[in-house]
């Protein structure tokens, strides 16, 4: 997991910025999303593209088409998961769901946004460090990570032209996406009820 997190920030479909990594510009992923992954490519440092720009972001490109050619499932199986990715989506999916009725009402704060994201972060993190899933697997697990990271972004108030509930409802489309190609058994989805 965390050589693939490399190879996309070498790439450029991947930006780090400190410990935090975030989608890139649409460009950029699109000219790398069907590269393979070179061995020497997980060797550039995470920082390489520290500080870069993106206003439209591959994940967001991906987030309204529904299944693209990123998220498939293995032969009409879910994918194997490991403990770290079902611990850490799990605690995701929990603090989401804990903020969902405040978010419904509007009465959620810049801190409790910021809060969540934090949250959001550290998890993600964890997966990148501790999550061992077979390369296929990981391409797709990429994928609903990087729509995760934008809606992280939007609910801590980093898109200009998206709310923070906005983000919420585009991290709440992560977990959907983790939950219909991942299995995790008793994990459900927090649903955004429109």
């Amino acid at each position: 997991m965390k050589a693939r997190f490399n190879h996309l920030l070498a790439a450029g479909v991947l930006t780090a910025v400190g410990p935090l990594v975030f989608a890139a510009p649409a460009a950029a992923a699109a000219d790398h999303a069907a590269e393979p992954m070179h061995a020497s490519a997980a060797h550039e440092p995470a920082d390489a593209h520290a500080g870069a720009a993106h206003s439209h972001s591959y994940a967001h490109s991906h987030a309204h088409d529904g299944d693209g050619p990123m998220l498939r499932l293995d032969d009409g199986r879910k994918w194997a998961t490991d403990e770290a990715l079902r611990a850490s989506m799990a605690r995701i999916g929990a603090a989401v769901e804990a903020t969902l009725p405040v978010v419904h009402a509007g009465r959620m704060n810049d801190s409790q946004y910021d809060a969540l994201g934090r949250e959001i972060d550290a998890q993600v993190a964890n997966i990148v460090q501790n999550c061992e899933l077979e390369p296929a697997a990981d391409e797709v697990l990429h994928a609903i990570l990087a729509t995760m990271l934008e809606g992280n972004e939007a609910l801590q108030g980093k898109h200009a032209r998206a709310s923070r509930s906005e983000g919420v409802v585009h991290v709440v489309r992560s977990l959907e996406q983790y939950a219909d190609h991942f299995e995790h058994p008793g994990f459900r989805a927090p649903k955004p009820g429109h």
